[in-house]
């Protein structure tokens, strides 16, 4: 896990996609460091975190979430998740609202489609895993996310996370979100959301983040042009900057409740 060092300051909880870690977030942390305490942990089965036994579901996933805010002393934080990420902030929005300050859905879903042109990809991506062969998953995945030139960096650096993924883990985690449907659910999210839509997103339908956008009541829609499933990644300053305005506009929200609740 990945924590910045502002301690008095409002929490951000940032959640990474799947096949990745913490690690994602450091141009985040980087930026959220002199205003918020930031942290940006392993979710299970990724990263340093173990996967124990059994198969996960996006609801242990956002109870491993519950713990740590639990372990950490947190009672609320900021809850920014990108794809799987997103799903386990949107589940936990919806479960524990008290514990979510604000929501950052970043080119995630209640209940996952791909776009047309991606279908077989997805296929691909699960046939890969199921086989073993991470490192050919690896780089598939890597390019679909950073296809451009000029993000060599980044595409080599996202075939090496997902290479070093287990193939079951994998499996398993593919199998959770291929479950997990909160559509159901998405009126109950009472929170201050900010949706983020990579408009060139080849893993996540726009149809998604359009839903969320619209079935979370007051929900704000940023969508981002040339931008794919990685934002916060491939358009990293336009991403912290509505990041921190957003924040802060729930700050300063928060702030004026109460003082006028004190008058």
């Amino acid at each position: 896990m990945h924590l910045s060092p502002e301690k008095n300051a409002a929490a951000v909880l940032l959640l990474h996609g799947l096949g990745s870690c913490g690690d994602d977030w450091a141009l985040q942390l980087r930026a959220l460091a002199p205003r918020y305490s930031a942290l940006a942990p392993d979710l299970r089965g990724q990263g340093k975190s173990p996967m124990p036994a059994g198969w996960p579901t996006i609801e242990l996933l956002t109870a491993d979430v519950v713990s740590l805010l639990d372990r950490l002393e947190i009672g609320s934080a900021h809850v920014v998740g990108l794809s799987l990420g997103g799903a386990v902030a949107l589940q936990l929005a919806a479960e524990a609202p008290e514990r979510v300050r604000s929501l950052v859905a970043v080119n995630t879903f209640a209940r996952l489609r791909t776009p047309r042109r991606s279908m077989g990809r997805g296929r691909r991506r699960m046939w890969l895993a199921a086989t073993g062969r991470m490192e050919e998953l690896g780089r598939s995945v890597a390019a679909g996310l950073f296809p451009y030139a000029g993000q060599e960096e980044m595409r080599a650096l996202a075939a090496a996370r997902l290479a070093s993924n287990s193939p079951l883990t994998y499996v398993k985690l593919l199998m959770a979100v291929g479950r997990f449907d909160l559509r159901g659910r998405l009126g109950e999210i009472r929170v201050p959301t900010l949706v983020v839509a990579g408009e060139q997103d080849a893993t996540v339908s726009m149809e998604c983040k359009l839903e969320l956008a619209g079935g979370i009541p007051g929900a704000r829609l940023e969508r981002f042009a040339g931008s794919g499933h990685a934002t916060p990644l491939d358009q990293p300053e336009r991403f912290n900057a509505a990041l921190l305005g957003f924040l802060e506009s729930v700050d300063q929200a928060a702030r004026a409740g109460d003082f006028s609740r004190s008058s």
